[in-house]
């Protein structure tokens, strides 16, 4: 027989997971802060009183078809040779100061023909060139 109250031990708040949990979130944030830096120099920049230039590249458009065949602004081109392809951009580029060549070939073409382009225009030296592409969205 145990006639002795039984003692209620007072409840304990354990810290030390809490403490653990505290670090971790401590060391998550100071990771991801980004600081931004100000600059030091306080700049005036000077403006420009005159109009932006309207002037657009001089252009040639090499359109290449499904089948191979050439086209230089709308011309057709007679052969598929890089030889025939180089004349025919020489004469299209005579009296133009760096042309942009943009070429325009057809999404089913054969790299060949494309590289074809990019070859002719190596020898002719058009070195500024950029291909055109349709909008998204259209299949």
């Amino acid at each position: 027989m145990n006639f002795r109250k039984p003692r209620r031990d007072e409840p304990e708040i354990n810290l030390i997971p809490f403490i653990d949990v505290l670090l971790v979130v401590l060391i998550f944030l100071m990771l991801s802060t980004t600081y931004s830096r100000y600059t030091a120099l306080d700049v005036t920049l000077p403006t420009a009183s005159t109009k932006p230039v309207d002037q657009k590249p001089q252009e040639i458009v090499v359109a290449v078809a499904a089948d191979g065949r050439y086209a230089i602004n709308n011309r057709a081109v007679e052969g598929r040779s890089v030889e025939v392809l180089a004349a025919e951009l020489r004469a299209s580029a005579q009296g133009l100061q760096q042309p942009l060549l943009i070429v325009s070939a057809d999404a089913t073409a054969a790299h060949q023909s494309v590289v074809n382009v990019l070859d002719a225009a190596r020898r002719v030296g058009l070195s500024r060139l950029t291909f055109a592409a349709q909008s998204g969205g259209q299949h």
